[in-house]
């Protein structure tokens, strides 16, 4: 049997948000209000990811959450006229006594990289920061995955965003991860809200099997010990005897994804779906590199493992 991270030991999960705006930068929310928001809808960490804008700070100190230390780098290497091609990238990072290489309030300038290879040392500074980096919006920032698919040390890439759902009409990254993931390159998904406006926030979420801890929830996370949601529940993802299964909360839909055709849909028009299989070795003989499941609702909310790689 083979389970994925996420699923390896039984405990409850941790909700957390990695990408949020405040009116520190350029979110129409503030800090305080917008760790109170996270906290009545259920969140037990939150990284506060103002645009070059370092936190470590709890700004609504009488609150239990943790915040996990962070900031999102931008970098716009294409204009013309109003049109542009950009690289976001969110940073989180441990604390400043575990050696974040990050001051409270430190501020960034915009970075100035034309391509993929001149972005590469701004993320190895970041790295060399020993802050975690999730590459942000694809779609939104017009990169399809040749322009940024040779970068190197990126845990994550945004697979939902609901601040680009919900302004612009792009629902999902995942056909990008799966270029990633068909090439070999083993990057995990998560789903955000990147919120600015107070309607984005507490939209996308992961789940993370871990203490609640900035140091234990960033070792999972790197790990790949947790799924991403805007709705639904998994329970459990693991393939045994060749073939994959999927253990959820009530859904009317389960989507197998794979590095070869065909992948399988397991469809309930009640919505009382709880358990999927897809049998690997039946459809395809030789073995899949990697298989991942996404589970929708009655409501057309999304939730996403992350890969079992096979290979």
């Amino acid at each position: 049997m083979i389970r994925q991270q996420a699923f390896a030991e039984k405990r409850k999960m941790l909700k957390g948000g990695l990408h949020c705006h405040t009116t520190r930068s350029d979110g129409q929310v503030a800090p305080d209000e917008t760790i109170r928001l996270h906290k009545a809808n259920g969140y037990d960490f939150l990284a506060l990811t103002d645009h070059r804008f370092y936190n470590y700070q709890n700004f609504a100190p009488e609150v239990e959450i943790t915040i996990i230390p962070g900031m999102e780098y931008d970098n716009t290497f294409e204009r013309n006229g109003n049109g542009f091609r950009c690289f976001h990238t969110v940073c989180i990072g441990p604390a400043r006594e575990d050696g974040n290489g990050y001051a409270q309030d430190e501020r960034l300038e915009s970075g100035t990289a034309k391509n993929q290879e001149e972005y590469q040392p701004y993320l190895d500074e970041i790295h060399a920061k020993k802050n975690l980096t999730i590459y942000c919006h694809p779609e939104w920032s017009s990169t399809p995955a040749r322009y940024f698919e040779k970068l190197k040390g990126n845990f994550a890439m945004e697979i939902w965003n609901s601040g680009c759902v919900i302004e612009d009409d792009m629902d999902s990254d995942a056909a990008y991860w799966d270029e990633l993931l068909g090439q070999n390159i083993r990057i995990y998904g998560v789903a955000t809200d990147d919120g600015h406006a107070a309607n984005q926030h507490c939209k996308g979420w992961v789940m993370v099997n871990a203490e609640n801890n900035v140091a234990s929830i960033l070792k999972a996370l790197e790990e790949g010990k947790f799924y991403s949601s805007c709705g639904p529940e998994i329970y459990d993802f693991y393939v045994e005897d060749g073939v994959a299964h999927v253990e959820c909360s009530e859904a009317c839909k389960v989507r197998f994804h794979a590095d070869r055709h065909p992948t399988r849909i397991i469809r309930d028009s009640e919505g009382g779906l709880t358990h999927a299989e897809y049998d690997l070795k039946g459809n395809w003989a030789g073995g899949y590199d990697y298989i991942r499941a996404v589970v929708i609702d009655k409501d057309g909310k999304y939730a996403w493992t992350n890969p079992i790689f096979l290979d």
